[in-house]
């Protein structure tokens, strides 16, 4: 049986993010692309020079983790050496999309202080977390790929500078879909919320609080397991 047919289900699912990505200008044209470990050596990933609107489960491309192509008609996105960095260097991470959300974006090509590293809205700081800006390098190049390592161990999310958003979750690829619009609101208000002056943030003694939330509701802490000690750390270290 082929993957198509044996990953039917998953496939839907990851078509339909496709098209959701595309639906809330997230992606536009050939932008963007996502994929999700399905297997130790099989990955689903986005096909290159199609539209995220206008992908089909045909489309969809099958990949083992040299990215070497197993079943699909179509060749996979170009940036295949960033997404086998992320499933290698954090064998917990189960789902991966790189889109450009125009608020994010914003926060990705402007040159002050990142807001979205600071403990802001408590459903980022327990569900993201703080989301650095990962040095500019040129699409499709194993050194876009190379940049992320430093980052990789500690966080789920990440600006790339001048180019856009990725985030990685240990959740399926809808999961990770609702993390993304999380994030794109939460951009949104902090940029209209900047001009009226300085954004209040959340202290220390709260976020540790939140620790107990992520156990109430069986999540775990942004970061490779056992790098992150607590909400508070993210935020406040030393």
């Amino acid at each position: 049986m082929s993957l198509l047919n044996t990953y039917r289900t998953e496939v839907e699912a990851f078509v339909g993010v496709c098209r959701r990505l595309a639906g809330n200008r997230f992606v536009t044209s050939h932008g963007g692309n996502l994929a999700t470990l399905l297997e130790e050596d099989v990955i689903l990933i986005t096909a290159t020079c199609l539209a995220k609107g206008d992908h089909t489960p045909e489309d969809v491309v099958f990949i083992d983790r040299k990215g070497g192509r197993i079943e699909g008609k179509n060749r996979p996105t170009g940036e295949v050496p960033m997404y086998l960095t992320f499933f290698e260097e954090r064998p917990d991470i189960k789902s991966v999309i790189h889109c450009h959300p125009p608020c994010c974006g914003a926060f990705a090509v402007a040159d002050y202080d990142n807001l979205l590293e600071r403990p802001v809205y408590p459903e980022i700081c327990i569900e993201i977390g703080p989301v650095p800006v990962v040095p500019y390098a040129t699409p499709l190049t194993q050194k876009l790929a190379d940049n992320f390592k430093p980052f990789l161990p500690g966080h789920n999310a990440f600006l790339m500078e001048n180019h856009g958003l990725v985030l990685l979750s240990p959740g399926d690829i809808t999961w990770a879909c609702h993390l993304v619009e999380e994030l794109e609101l939460a951009a949104d208000s902090l940029l209209r919320a900047a001009p009226l002056g300085a954004v209040k943030e959340i202290p220390r003694e709260s976020l540790v609080e939140m620790d107990g939330v992520l156990a109430t509701r069986g999540l775990t802490i942004c970061g490779a397991p056992g790098v992150n000690s607590g909400i508070a750390s993210l935020y406040y270290p030393g």
